[in-house]
């Protein structure tokens, strides 16, 4: 299995064909895709006896919201409706990166 980077491939057209991929592949059956947040996708988490999941980083997803919105609405924001709702045991997961650690 290849690892693909977002960075490397910055256009709307190759997310909408990856989330095309995954939401067609029986190998990722039921994972579930944020609406406006392709820049912060990671890829998918898998772990032992779980379903795979989307992943998506954190400090990135704060920021898409920030675009609209104070950083300080976004953090709320992000916060209370999208690390705050529960869509089923394939909720996608927010990775906060070492270096977001230390603030």
């Amino acid at each position: 299995m290849a690892y693909t980077d977002w960075t490397f491939h910055e256009s709307r057209d190759y997310y909408q064909k990856l989330r095309e991929h995954i939401l067609e592949s029986d190998q990722y059956e039921g994972v579930v895709l944020c609406d406006d947040m392709e820049e912060a996708f990671i890829g998918l988490g898998e772990q032992f006896s779980n379903p795979p999941i989307a992943v998506y980083d954190r400090e990135k997803c704060i920021e898409i919201l920030a675009k609209d919105m104070t950083y300080e609405e976004a953090i709320e924001y992000f916060e209370f409706n999208i690390i705050g709702a529960w869509v089923g045991e394939q909720t996608p997961m927010f990775l906060t990166k070492g270096k977001d650690l230390w603030y």
